[in-house]
């Protein structure tokens, strides 16, 4: 049996360093002694991306996705910029352990005012996957439309929509076109038919799991910060789901993580 492999975390969020006693730090590791096995740190700009890095550091199991959100486009000085900060990163991506250029992507729930800018940064982006042949992590928040639109025009992309929350069909979609989609807590919640239905569509070797944390926490803890060791909670719903024991589920999302981000 396999451990947890959490895809997509963000422990560089300060929320880890005030409310638990040793910080983010002292977290980690008692989550990785007990349990959890990889986690990938994600970045959401080029400060907390190269945060995240220092991170990676400490601990063995924890690999990086470096990238920049669409929320935090206003963090950087200019795209050219940013673009130079991600290069440098990348670059040394074997002795940074950065295994997917995220998260990146588009989304309109928080604003619709810069879409323009938010496909700027988010092509420039694709491009960099591209040239440096690395997966991505794509954040798509009510932008379903264009965000499948951006990334079915580049089939040389490879990655992962995290945080699914589109439809089945479009699902099916992505995993012929060769994605992986992954799961959070959300898909716990019983206001959540829709989110479940995706994931009841998507074959066993396609599907990840995550916390987001410390976002999303799953019930029975929905609404207390999330971690990497709730992700089991994620795992017994898709395992039902998919009709399939909690150690298959554990197994088969660990092993599709580690191929799809070239670990071993």
């Amino acid at each position: 049996m396999s451990g947890i492999f959490d895809t997509h975390a963000h422990y560089t969020d300060e929320r880890f360093e005030t409310m638990f006693e040793g910080g983010a730090s002292a977290l980690l590791s008692a989550l990785f002694a007990n349990g959890v096995d990889k986690i990938i740190n994600v970045g959401t700009n080029t400060a907390n991306s190269a945060k995240a890095v220092e991170m990676a550091r400490e601990f063995e199991n924890m690999y990086v996705a470096a990238g920049i959100h669409p929320s935090d486009i206003d963090e950087e000085i200019s795209l050219e910029d940013a673009m130079t900060k991600l290069r440098s990163l990348l670059d040394k991506r074997e002795e940074y352990k950065i295994v997917a250029l995220g998260e990146i992507g588009l989304d309109y729930y928080w604003r619709q005012d810069n879409k323009v800018r938010q496909k700027q940064f988010f092509e420039a982006q694709l491009d960099l996957a591209e040239e440096y042949d690395i997966p991505v992590v794509i954040h798509d928040r009510e932008a379903h439309g264009d965000c499948f639109e951006t990334v079915i025009k580049r089939p040389k992309i490879r990655g992962v929509f995290h945080c699914y929350s589109g439809s089945p069909e479009m699902a099916k979609d992505l995993v012929r076109r060769g994605w992986y989609i992954s799961f959070t807590g959300v898909v716990t919640y019983k206001n959540a038919p829709v989110v479940q239905a995706s994931a009841k569509s998507v074959p066993l070797d396609r599907i990840l799991v995550e916390t987001d944390a410390p976002y999303l926490t799953p019930v029975p803890y929905r609404g207390k910060t999330n971690r990497s060791d709730y992700i089991e909670y994620t795992i017994r719903t898709l395992s039902e789901l998919h009709e399939v024991s909690e150690d298959e589920m554990r197994d088969k999302t660990n092993e599709n993580a580690c191929k799809l981000f070239g670990i071993q």
